[in-house]
């Protein structure tokens, strides 16, 4: 696949998506197909199957994009699944606390 042809595909645009590759038009980020792709082992089928608005040039344009950029990529995932991780620690579950104070009144 050729750069020009990535470039009519991916986007890159400050204060959308953080400032991450996307599919162009959409909020869908080149990490997200990466993901998708490589842990959850989906095809580019099964990708524009569950995601109908994007195609499959887009997915095959964000699998060049990543390739060709695959350690700034990786490095993303990483940085975002550490923020989830951080996130969900200093957030209390609202279930886990209504499990709590249930255990509480009951006991």
């Amino acid at each position: 696949m050729s750069q020009t042809s990535v470039k009519q595909h991916i986007e890159i645009t400050p204060g959308v998506c953080g400032g991450k590759p996307r599919i162009t038009g959409h909020r869908i980020r080149v990490q997200d197909i990466a993901i998708w792709h490589e842990m959850m082992e989906m095809s580019a089928d099964e990708i524009i199957y569950h995601y109908p608005n994007i195609t499959l040039a887009d997915v095959y344009a964000a699998l060049s994009y990543y390739y060709d950029n695959l350690e700034s990529i990786r490095q993303d995932i990483r940085d975002s699944e550490a923020f989830a991780q951080k996130l969900a620690a200093e957030t209390p579950s609202i279930l886990q606390s209504k499990l709590k104070e249930n255990n509480v009144r009951g006991n």
